[in-house]
């Protein structure tokens, strides 16, 4: 029982969910699969190999699904999964994977893609991320749960961000995030920590506590940044600054972005 307007081209072989509403003059390619109750607003294109969870909308003239701004894809069967409930507005553009980045860009549950954002091939993108007006992610990006990624900032390719980070408008981020880190200045810099969404997550005195007196160690201890991660996982029994530590000493394709001193 989709409510399809007569304008929208839907092309064999998709498959349309239950109650699923598009809009004038969408497109949806052959190999889409849309779950229920998704809504395609109006000029939306939909296209590749491409599966959307249910209840996800997606606003005026975004394309998604197209193949990735990468000069070495070679039209290779790649793919894009977005999960449910997401809202993605306006001119968003989402690209699929590629085979040398695994084959699959992936979208979580519960995002925010705000007008003219990009999500480029191979991105993962976990669950309540939301990305500002403009944002971009390019190449095989990974970002965690509950970050925020300011409007018109930028995150170089192979860049992962944190679980609970925050990137600042404008700003340029070249290299890893720590967990609930704060980023900001036109070329990023780690000034501190997500204090303000750390608060509204509920978190007690004593976790944000812990965090603090782990961001000063890594600010100001001796050794190397990663030296100082491992000293960290040795002397401190959170939760929270553990995944920090995890996150530190996991297998990276960049530097991290470290405190001033």
């Amino acid at each position: 029982m989709s409510g399809i307007h007569p304008s929208a081209i839907i092309e064999e072989g998709a498959q349309i969910g239950q109650d699923c509403v598009i809009g004038p003059f969408c497109v949806v390619g052959s190999q889409v699969k849309l779950g229920d109750r998704v809504e395609l607003k109006s000029h939306v294109v939909v296209t590749g190999d491409t599966g959307i969870g249910d209840d996800t909308v997606i606003f005026n003239f975004s394309v998604i699904g197209e193949i990735p701004q990468d000069l070495k894809f070679g039209g290779e069967n790649t793919s894009l999964v977005i999960g449910k409930r997401n809202r993605i507005r306006e001119h968003v553009t989402i690209n699929t994977g590629t085979e040398g980045g695994g084959g699959v860009t992936r979208i979580g549950d519960d995002c925010l893609f705000m007008a003219g954002v990009h999500v480029a091939h191979d991105v993962q993108i976990g669950n309540r991320v939301i990305m500002v007006n403009h944002a971009g992610a390019a190449g095989h990006c990974v970002i965690e749960d509950d970050v925020i990624v300011g409007g018109i900032s930028g995150l170089h390719q192979w860049v992962r961000v944190g679980r609970g980070a925050i990137i600042g408008a404008l700003t340029m981020v070249p290299n890893d995030v720590i967990p609930y880190g704060l980023v900001q200045a036109q070329r990023g810099r780690l000034d501190g920590l997500n204090l303000v969404g750390l608060k509204r997550r509920g978190l007690s005195r004593a976790d944000i506590s812990a965090l603090r007196a782990a961001f000063k160690e890594l600010s100001e201890g001796d050794g190397t940044f990663q030296d100082r991660a491992k000293r960290l996982g040795e002397s401190s029994d959170s939760d929270y600054v553990q995944q920090i530590v995890e996150f530190v000493t996991g297998q990276s394709d960049r530097s991290f972005l470290t405190p001033e001193r």
